[in-house]
Protein backbone atom coordinates (compact mmCIF):
# COMPACT_ATOMS: atom_id res chain seq x y z
CA UNK A 1 0.00 0.00 0.00
CA UNK A 2 1.20 3.45 -0.61
CA UNK A 3 2.18 5.63 2.31
CA UNK A 4 2.36 9.51 2.75
CA UNK A 5 2.95 11.61 5.60
CA UNK A 6 1.90 15.19 6.41
CA UNK A 7 3.68 17.76 8.19
CA UNK A 8 2.08 20.88 8.82
CA UNK A 9 3.17 24.53 10.62
CA UNK A 10 1.32 24.65 14.17
CA UNK A 11 -1.50 28.01 14.49
CA UNK A 12 -2.37 27.96 10.91
CA UNK A 13 -6.05 28.30 11.04
CA UNK A 14 -6.70 27.69 7.04
CA UNK A 15 -5.77 24.47 7.54
CA UNK A 16 -8.78 23.25 8.88
CA UNK A 17 -10.61 23.87 5.55
CA UNK A 18 -7.37 22.70 3.70
CA UNK A 19 -7.95 19.46 5.07
CA UNK A 20 -10.94 17.65 4.38
CA UNK A 21 -10.82 17.79 0.55
CA UNK A 22 -6.74 16.77 0.82
CA UNK A 23 -7.82 14.08 2.99
CA UNK A 24 -10.07 12.89 0.60
CA UNK A 25 -7.61 12.78 -2.27
CA UNK A 26 -5.37 10.76 -0.95
CA UNK A 27 -7.59 8.32 0.28
CA UNK A 28 -8.86 8.55 -3.48
CA UNK A 29 -5.35 7.39 -4.37
CA UNK A 30 -5.10 4.76 -1.97
CA UNK A 31 -2.65 6.04 0.81
CA UNK A 32 -1.78 5.15 4.47
CA UNK A 33 -1.60 8.37 5.67
CA UNK A 34 0.65 9.23 8.94
CA UNK A 35 0.39 12.83 10.77
CA UNK A 36 2.46 14.58 12.99
CA UNK A 37 0.68 15.71 15.96
CA UNK A 38 0.18 19.32 14.82
CA UNK A 39 -1.35 18.33 12.10
CA UNK A 40 -3.30 15.41 13.90
CA UNK A 41 -5.12 19.14 15.86
CA UNK A 42 -7.10 19.74 13.03
CA UNK A 43 -8.07 16.36 11.75
CA UNK A 44 -6.91 12.53 12.35
CA UNK A 45 -9.78 10.34 10.90
CA UNK A 46 -8.73 7.55 9.25
CA UNK A 47 -4.85 8.22 10.10
CA UNK A 48 -2.11 7.25 11.91
CA UNK A 49 -0.51 10.28 14.22
CA UNK A 50 3.10 9.69 14.83
CA UNK A 51 5.61 12.10 16.75
CA UNK A 52 7.33 14.81 13.91
CA UNK A 53 10.68 12.69 14.63
CA UNK A 54 9.28 9.80 14.14
CA UNK A 55 7.66 10.38 10.77
CA UNK A 56 11.09 9.25 8.51
CA UNK A 57 11.08 6.05 10.57
CA UNK A 58 7.77 4.73 9.06
CA UNK A 59 9.26 5.38 5.87
CA UNK A 60 6.60 7.12 3.39
CA UNK A 61 6.63 7.00 -0.36
CA UNK A 62 7.01 11.05 0.74
CA UNK A 63 6.05 13.97 2.91
CA UNK A 64 3.90 17.10 2.25
CA UNK A 65 4.89 19.90 4.04
CA UNK A 66 2.02 22.72 4.22
CA UNK A 67 4.10 25.88 6.16
CA UNK A 68 6.99 27.78 5.43
CA UNK A 69 10.25 27.45 5.04
CA UNK A 70 10.96 27.16 8.94
CA UNK A 71 8.69 23.94 8.45
CA UNK A 72 10.28 22.74 5.70
CA UNK A 73 13.48 22.59 7.69
CA UNK A 74 12.09 21.11 10.52
CA UNK A 75 10.26 17.99 8.55
CA UNK A 76 13.80 17.91 6.71
CA UNK A 77 15.70 16.85 9.87
CA UNK A 78 12.96 14.69 10.63
CA UNK A 79 13.37 12.51 7.48
CA UNK A 80 16.40 13.29 5.45
CA UNK A 81 18.23 10.39 7.48
CA UNK A 82 15.69 7.94 5.75
CA UNK A 83 15.79 9.09 2.44
CA UNK A 84 12.17 10.26 2.42
CA UNK A 85 11.38 13.03 -0.29
CA UNK A 86 9.64 16.30 0.39
CA UNK A 87 6.56 18.22 -0.91
CA UNK A 88 6.51 21.30 0.61
CA UNK A 89 3.35 23.77 -0.34
CA UNK A 90 4.13 27.45 0.42
CA UNK A 91 1.45 28.54 3.41
CA UNK A 92 3.87 31.34 4.71
CA UNK A 93 5.35 34.72 3.24
CA UNK A 94 8.19 34.55 2.06
CA UNK A 95 8.40 30.38 0.95
CA UNK A 96 12.00 30.72 -1.30
CA UNK A 97 12.47 26.86 -0.39
CA UNK A 98 8.43 25.71 -0.29
CA UNK A 99 7.55 27.16 -3.75
CA UNK A 100 4.97 25.34 -4.59
CA UNK A 101 1.49 27.93 -4.29
CA UNK A 102 -1.28 26.44 -2.48
CA UNK A 103 -2.82 26.99 -5.71
CA UNK A 104 -1.20 23.96 -7.32
CA UNK A 105 -1.26 21.64 -4.44
CA UNK A 106 -3.45 18.89 -6.29
CA UNK A 107 -1.71 19.13 -9.57
CA UNK A 108 1.17 18.69 -7.70
CA UNK A 109 0.14 15.37 -5.92
CA UNK A 110 -1.26 14.52 -9.52
CA UNK A 111 2.07 14.47 -11.12
CA UNK A 112 3.86 12.90 -7.66
CA UNK A 113 1.46 9.84 -7.86
CA UNK A 114 1.88 9.62 -11.35
CA UNK A 115 5.96 9.84 -10.70
CA UNK A 116 6.64 12.97 -12.70
CA UNK A 117 7.69 15.45 -10.30
CA UNK A 118 11.47 15.42 -10.39
CA UNK A 119 13.82 14.88 -6.83
CA UNK A 120 16.47 17.18 -6.65
CA UNK A 121 18.87 16.37 -3.81
CA UNK A 122 20.41 19.03 -1.15
CA UNK A 123 23.52 18.72 0.98
CA UNK A 124 23.20 18.78 4.56
CA UNK A 125 25.84 19.93 7.30
CA UNK A 126 26.48 17.75 10.60
CA UNK A 127 27.69 19.55 13.21
CA UNK A 128 29.22 17.82 16.30
CA UNK A 129 30.10 20.09 19.32
CA UNK A 130 33.22 18.57 21.36
CA UNK A 131 34.03 19.96 24.96
CA UNK A 132 37.00 18.26 26.51
CA UNK A 133 37.61 16.04 23.85
CA UNK A 134 33.88 14.44 24.05
CA UNK A 135 31.17 14.92 21.83
CA UNK A 136 28.07 16.65 24.01
CA UNK A 137 25.93 17.06 20.52
CA UNK A 138 25.31 16.38 17.13
CA UNK A 139 23.09 17.84 14.83
CA UNK A 140 22.13 18.52 10.88
CA UNK A 141 21.21 21.12 8.94
CA UNK A 142 19.99 22.06 5.55
CA UNK A 143 20.40 25.76 5.73
CA UNK A 144 23.23 27.04 8.21
CA UNK A 145 25.25 26.30 11.39
CA UNK A 146 25.50 29.73 13.47
CA UNK A 147 27.64 30.27 16.80
CA UNK A 148 26.66 33.82 17.72
CA UNK A 149 27.29 35.73 20.88
CA UNK A 150 24.90 36.00 23.39
CA UNK A 151 22.33 38.89 24.18
CA UNK A 152 24.04 40.37 26.55
CA UNK A 153 27.82 39.30 25.82
CA UNK A 154 30.51 41.49 23.86
CA UNK A 155 32.48 39.76 20.51
CA UNK A 156 33.17 36.67 20.01
CA UNK A 157 36.53 35.57 19.07
CA UNK A 158 36.57 32.39 16.84
CA UNK A 159 38.72 30.37 15.73
CA UNK A 160 38.76 28.68 12.30
CA UNK A 161 40.49 25.44 11.02
CA UNK A 162 39.93 23.61 7.95
CA UNK A 163 41.08 20.28 7.59
CA UNK A 164 43.10 20.74 10.73
CA UNK A 165 44.91 23.62 9.59
CA UNK A 166 44.56 27.08 11.07
CA UNK A 167 42.95 29.38 9.08
CA UNK A 168 43.00 32.61 10.92
CA UNK A 169 41.16 34.02 13.85
CA UNK A 170 37.92 36.12 13.86
CA UNK A 171 36.35 38.86 16.33
CA UNK A 172 32.51 38.98 15.29
CA UNK A 173 29.50 38.90 16.20
CA UNK A 174 29.21 34.81 14.83
CA UNK A 175 29.87 33.09 12.50
CA UNK A 176 27.81 31.21 9.83
CA UNK A 177 28.52 27.68 7.71
CA UNK A 178 25.82 27.53 5.48
CA UNK A 179 25.21 24.74 2.72
CA UNK A 180 24.87 26.29 -1.19
CA UNK A 181 20.72 26.20 0.44
CA UNK A 182 21.29 28.02 3.24
CA UNK A 183 23.58 30.57 0.94
CA UNK A 184 20.40 32.47 0.81
CA UNK A 185 19.43 33.16 3.87
CA UNK A 186 21.09 34.69 7.09
CA UNK A 187 24.50 33.83 5.09
CA UNK A 188 23.33 36.44 2.84
CA UNK A 189 22.13 39.02 4.90
CA UNK A 190 25.62 39.19 6.48
CA UNK A 191 27.14 39.32 3.14
CA UNK A 192 28.15 36.09 2.00
CA UNK A 193 27.80 34.69 -1.87
CA UNK A 194 24.35 33.37 -3.49
CA UNK A 195 25.61 29.48 -4.43
CA UNK A 196 23.55 27.28 -6.81
CA UNK A 197 22.17 24.40 -5.23
CA UNK A 198 24.24 22.14 -6.86
CA UNK A 199 27.76 23.86 -5.92
CA UNK A 200 29.77 21.33 -3.83
CA UNK A 201 30.99 23.72 -1.44
CA UNK A 202 30.09 25.35 2.16
CA UNK A 203 30.65 29.19 2.70
CA UNK A 204 31.75 30.31 6.30
CA UNK A 205 30.31 34.15 6.69
CA UNK A 206 31.79 35.92 9.20
CA UNK A 207 28.74 38.23 11.32
CA UNK A 208 29.47 42.00 12.04
CA UNK A 209 33.77 41.16 11.83
CA UNK A 210 36.11 43.45 14.01
CA UNK A 211 38.46 43.85 10.77
CA UNK A 212 37.27 44.49 7.07
CA UNK A 213 39.33 41.68 5.66
CA UNK A 214 37.30 39.33 7.41
CA UNK A 215 35.34 37.96 4.13
CA UNK A 216 33.02 35.08 3.41
CA UNK A 217 35.10 31.87 2.66
CA UNK A 218 33.95 29.31 0.35
CA UNK A 219 35.64 25.74 0.55
CA UNK A 220 34.34 22.33 -0.61
CA UNK A 221 32.27 20.09 0.96
CA UNK A 222 34.84 17.65 1.26
CA UNK A 223 36.36 19.55 3.54
CA UNK A 224 36.08 19.24 7.48
CA UNK A 225 35.33 22.56 9.11
CA UNK A 226 36.24 23.52 12.80
CA UNK A 227 35.02 26.53 14.81
CA UNK A 228 37.04 26.89 18.37
CA UNK A 229 34.96 28.88 20.44
CA UNK A 230 37.34 31.77 22.27
CA UNK A 231 34.78 34.07 24.21
CA UNK A 232 36.70 33.94 28.19
CA UNK A 233 33.69 33.62 30.02
CA UNK A 234 31.18 35.23 27.38
CA UNK A 235 28.68 32.79 26.78
CA UNK A 236 28.00 32.31 23.13
CA UNK A 237 25.08 30.39 21.64
CA UNK A 238 25.12 27.59 18.66
CA UNK A 239 21.52 27.35 16.41
CA UNK A 240 21.19 25.14 14.10
CA UNK A 241 18.91 26.23 10.93
CA UNK A 242 17.85 29.55 13.77
CA UNK A 243 15.34 26.71 15.35
CA UNK A 244 17.60 24.22 17.24
CA UNK A 245 20.42 25.70 19.38
CA UNK A 246 22.38 25.54 22.38
CA UNK A 247 25.19 27.56 25.05
CA UNK A 248 28.66 26.81 23.91
CA UNK A 249 31.26 27.51 25.95
CA UNK A 250 35.55 28.63 26.19
CA UNK A 251 37.06 25.72 24.53
CA UNK A 252 34.01 23.90 22.46
CA UNK A 253 35.19 23.11 19.50
CA UNK A 254 32.07 22.71 17.08
CA UNK A 255 33.18 20.69 13.84
CA UNK A 256 30.92 20.68 10.69
CA UNK A 257 31.36 18.16 7.47
CA UNK A 258 29.21 16.88 4.92
CA UNK A 259 26.39 14.37 6.29
CA UNK A 260 26.36 10.71 4.75
CA UNK A 261 22.74 11.98 3.71
CA UNK A 262 20.97 14.23 1.64
CA UNK A 263 17.39 16.12 1.46
CA UNK A 264 15.38 14.69 -1.00
CA UNK A 265 12.82 18.09 -2.68
CA UNK A 266 10.24 17.61 -5.26
CA UNK A 267 10.30 20.39 -6.95
CA UNK A 268 8.09 22.12 -9.93
CA UNK A 269 9.45 23.03 -12.86
CA UNK A 270 10.85 26.44 -12.02
CA UNK A 271 14.76 26.77 -11.82
CA UNK A 272 16.74 28.24 -8.95
CA UNK A 273 16.96 31.50 -11.14
CA UNK A 274 13.10 31.79 -11.53
CA UNK A 275 13.18 31.45 -7.53
CA UNK A 276 15.78 33.92 -6.89
CA UNK A 277 13.94 36.46 -9.38
CA UNK A 278 10.27 35.70 -7.81
CA UNK A 279 10.93 35.26 -4.16
CA UNK A 280 14.33 37.65 -3.80
CA UNK A 281 13.46 40.02 -6.48
CA UNK A 282 17.22 39.24 -7.86
CA UNK A 283 18.44 42.03 -11.02
CA UNK A 284 14.90 43.71 -10.74
CA UNK A 285 15.63 47.61 -10.58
Amino acid sequence: MKAAAIISKPSKPELASIFPDLFGWFRRHGYHLYLDEETAGYANEGAEVVPRVDVGDRHPDFVLVLGGDGTLLSAARAVAHAGVPILAVNLGSLGFLTEVPLSEMYATLEAVNQGHCPVEERAVLQCRVIRSDECIAQHFALNDVVVNKSAISRLVDFELRIDDTFVFSYKADGVIIATPTGSTAYSLAAGGPIMMPSVGAFVVTPVCPHSLTHRPLVVTDKAQVELLVQSGHEEAFLSIDGQVGMPVLQGDRMICSRATHNVKLMRVRRTFFDVLRNKLKAGQR
